[in-house]
């Protein structure tokens, strides 16, 4: 059997998926095959709304384990080694839920590309982030950086293997907070619940529409989002959440 080495647990319509491959909850292929099944499962599962995404202990993610290497004596294994890591940050980028990251620790490589995918990000004041690979003499990761960082910055991280602190990420407006460990996970649960209280068909597509302003000219991305528009004015959710505001009670959302 198996060992589990991501943890997903579930309470109020909110999803709480925990990294936890000790010591430093290195990526290797069982653990992203298990990464992409828990997103997957979140995708479709409609007792959740919303999930936070962290690392047991006091690492986020190191990143990739390097004793998982794919062999070059196999015929294909480098391929379905590249295949799994770029699903692994796919599968949370098109998770059909938001993805609230909260980075407990040192989130580096792969490990900071999970967070990247994420929706929302938070860290911790112990948090640092980066892309060595360069000091393994590999390269990969700038398509990562390139989401959250500016030009200069993405290429002095990734040819440098430079870390930046929680502290410069907020200078730079990548993440919404510094906070203390202790309150950095119940900050994320309750930004969480909050948008599972939403309408969660609105909340799919409203998903749907930031993931497709990222690569879409704004002329287009807005012709999609109005057609969204049209289509959930037609639900259910949509009726109820005007007629609890002509209520003033608390919406009951089905998700239809």
């Amino acid at each position: 059997m198996e060992d589990q080495f991501v943890r997903l647990d579930v309470t109020d319509h909110v999803a709480l998926v925990t990294l936890d491959r000790p010591p430093v909850n290195a990526l290797n292929r069982v653990m992203r095959r298990q990464l992409v099944a828990t997103f997957d499962a979140i995708s479709e599962r409609e007792d959740i709304r919303c999930a936070v995404l962290t690392g047991a202990g006091k690492v986020f993610c190191a990143g990739a384990d390097l004793k998982d290497r794919p062999n070059a004596d196999v015929a294909g294994d480098f391929l379905d080694h590249n295949r799994i890591t770029r699903e692994t940050g796919n599968s949370i980028r098109e998770c059909t839920k938001p993805v609230i990251a909260a980075i407990n620790g040192a989130a580096l490589g792969a490990g900071f590309g999970l967070a990247a995918a994420c929706d929302i990000l938070y860290a911790s004041e112990e948090a640092t982030v980066g892309m060595p690979e360069i000091n393994v003499g590999l390269a990969g990761g700038a398509s990562m950086l390139k989401t959250v960082f500016g030009r200069s910055t993405l290429r002095r991280m990734f040819f440098t293997g430079q870390r930046l602190t929680a502290q410069d990420l907020l200078k730079r407006n990548v993440i919404e907070d510094v906070l203390p460990s202790d309150r950095l996970l119940p900050v994320c649960l309750e930004l969480a619940a909050e948008i599972a209280s939403k309408a969660p068909l609105a909340i799919a597509y409203a998903k749907r529409a930031a993931n497709m302003v990222d690569v879409m000219p704004q002329r287009d991305a807005y012709r999609f989002e109005q057609e969204f528009t049209v289509a959930l004015s037609r639900t259910e959710d949509a009726r109820e959440a005007r007629m609890a505001f002509l209520e003033k009670r608390k919406p009951v959302f089905k998700g239809r």
